[in-house]
């Protein structure tokens, strides 16, 4: 009797296929076939433990603020913290800032003006916020400047840009102001000059 073809179908049934046995390798002589890389320096089998991480300086951006003991006040003791802050802002720009106090001198004349000026409310609220933005706008370049001149005193082309742009901040405010005063309290003050003529 002949034997079957190996995959052949024997009485209609096919016979399920071979399975070839893999041979498994020896580990020791897998490595005495494979010659070692003098040069492969990789430590991919080596667990290294978790290192701590360093702890961040004080010039990290990433570092955490130091405490501040004036930002732990809450509210009414931080509304009163605020307003001594604030007066004392007042106080300092009046000693020191010349052109502060030049353009406080132009508001005690103005805002009188503008409380008694016979205009609408809306023009009156106008000409007075105009008079308060120069005020504000030059407390801001006060600042910037003082705090250019905290870093350092020595002629740089950035600390020089700074002061540059905060003085072009104070002039924008001072035309917005003429601007303001020009533009209402103008009109009248031609009717009345016309009038005495």
């Amino acid at each position: 009797m002949t034997r079957p073809f190996p995959g052949s179908r024997v009485n209609g049934v096919k016979p399920p296929p071979l399975r070839r046995r893999r041979r498994q390798a020896n580990p020791s002589q897998a490595a005495r076939s494979i010659p070692a890389d003098p040069f492969d320096d990789d430590d991919d089998d080596i667990e290294v433990p978790p290192s701590r991480p360093e702890p961040l300086s004080v010039d990290d951006p990433l570092a955490p603020l130091p405490f501040n003991p004036y930002k732990g006040n809450r509210g009414l003791t931080r509304a009163w913290h605020a307003m001594k802050n604030s007066l004392n802002g007042f106080r300092v720009a009046i000693r020191e800032e010349s052109a502060f106090r030049q353009e406080l001198t132009l508001a005690a004349i103005l805002f009188p003006c503008g409380l008694f000026v016979p205009v609408t409310p809306v023009e009156r609220a106008a000409l007075l916020a105009s008079v308060l933005l120069v005020l504000m706008v030059e407390l801001l370049n006060s600042s910037v400047e003082a705090a250019i001149d905290r870093i350092s005193l020595e002629r740089h082309e950035l600390s020089k840009r700074a002061k540059d742009f905060g003085s072009a901040a104070v002039m924008t405010a001072l035309g917005v102001c003429v601007l303001t005063w020009g533009l209402i309290v103008g009109p009248l003050l031609w009717r009345w000059l016309h009038a005495l003529v």
